[in-house]
C-alpha cells in the first residue's frame, strides 16, 4: 500500500505541474488530486520540508495595484512583475508561500484547481483573505484542448464554481491547464468577466532540479524580457524553498511586484437608459 502511495504521489505530481509554456499533446489526466492529498483536517507529512525562513524587513518590493477589466488593460512597466501561482492550495505548501509573500509584503495571483480548493477551503479562503488575487485553473486541471468546446466550458465553469464557493469571493481570472487554449474558448471565457491569464516567464519550478537553478533561471528570463507574469507552483517544495531568494533578488535588483485586482465594467447609459424603458413599456 505505502509503494502505491508513493507511486501514485510521483504520478500526480507530474499530472498537475505540466502547466508549462510547452504543451502537453496528451497529459496524463488519469490520476485525480483527491487520489493522493488528503482532505482537510488529516496531516501531511513531506520528509525534508523546513520550516518557513525568518527574513528581516523592511522590504521595499511592493508596487502599484493594477486593476483589469480585460488582458488588454494588463500592461506593465519595466521592471515589473506579476507573481503568480497554480495548481493549489495544498497545506504545508501554499500556506508557507503566504507567509513569504507577506514577510516580503508583496501579494500573488492563485490560479486555484477546483477540486483542490472543495478540500481546503480554509486555506483557500485564507489566500482570498490575505489580499491576493483569486483565479481558477479548471476543476481537475483537464486538458480543455482534448475536450469538445461544451465539455470544455463545464470544466471552466465547475471550477470557477467550486473556487468561488471555497474562497467566498468572486473569480474574475483564469488559466488554462497546460496553456491549452483555443480562440473560441479565450472568448467565452472573457464573457462570463474573465481574464484569462497568461505567462510570460516560467520558473519551471517543477523541474527536477535546486532552488538555486530555479531562481536563476527565472531571473535570466526576466532580464530578457524585463517585466512579466511569472509563472509557478504553490504545490512544490522547490517552490517554497526558491521563493524567499527569488523575491530577495527582485528586490535587490529593483524590480517591484504588482498586485493584480479586477474592474467590472461599466455598463454604459444608453445601456441602462434602453433596459428601463422596456421595462416601463
Amino acid at each position: 500500500m505505502y509503494r502505491f502511495f508513493v507511486l501514485s504521489c510521483m504520478a500526480l505530481t507530474a499530472a498537475l505541474s505540466a502547466c508549462s509554456t510547452t504543451r502537453q499533446a496528451a497529459p496524463d489526466t488519469s490520476i485525480k488530486t483527491s487520489s493522493v492529498i488528503a482532505p482537510e483536517g488529516r496531516a501531511l507529512a513531506y520528509a525534508g520540508d523546513h520550516a518557513t525562513p525568518h527574513l528581516a524587513g523592511p522590504h521595499h518590493l511592493a508596487g502599484r495595484t493594477l486593476e483589469v477589466s480585460s488582458l488588454s488593460d494588463l500592461k506593465l512597466q519595466d521592471k515589473e512583475v506579476i507573481l503568480s501561482f497554480d495548481d493549489g492550495p495544498i497545506p504545508g505548501r501554499t500556506d508557507k508561500v503566504l507567509a513569504i509573500l507577506d514577510q516580503f509584503g508583496v501579494k500573488g495571483a492563485f490560479m486555484m484547481v477546483g477540486e483542490m480548493a472543495e478540500m481546503h477551503p480554509a486555506l483557500a479562503r485564507k489566500v482570498a483573505q490575505d489580499g491576493n488575487t483569486i483565479g481558477s485553473h479548471t476543476y481537475d486541471h483537464a486538458n480543455l484542448s482534448s475536450l469538445s468546446f461544451d465539455a470544455a466550458m463545464a470544466e471552466v465553469i465547475k471550477g470557477e464554481l467550486a473556487v468561488t464557493k471555497a474562497t467566498g469571493t468572486d473569480v474574475s481570472f483564469f488559466r488554462f491547464p497546460y496553456l491549452a487554449e483555443s480562440h473560441r474558448l479565450r472568448a467565452a471565457i472573457a464573457m462570463r468577466d474573465m481574464v484569462v491569464m497568461d505567462v510570460d516567464i516560467d520558473s519551471k519550478d517543477y523541474f527536477t532540479t535546486t532552488r538555486v537553478s530555479a531562481t536563476q533561471r527565472t531571473m535570466n528570463l526576466l532580464h530578457k524580457r524585463g517585466r512579466g507574469i511569472i509563472l509557478m507552483h504553490d504545490i512544490h517544495k522547490r517552490t517554497v524553498a526558491m521563493l524567499p531568494s527569488l523575491l530577495s533578488r527582485l528586490e535587490a535588483e529593483g524590480y517591484k511586484v504588482v498586485t493584480l485586482k479586477f474592474k467590472k465594467r461599466e455598463v454604459p447609459n444608453t445601456v441602462v437608459a434602453t433596459a428601463d424603458f422596456v421595462t416601463i413599456r
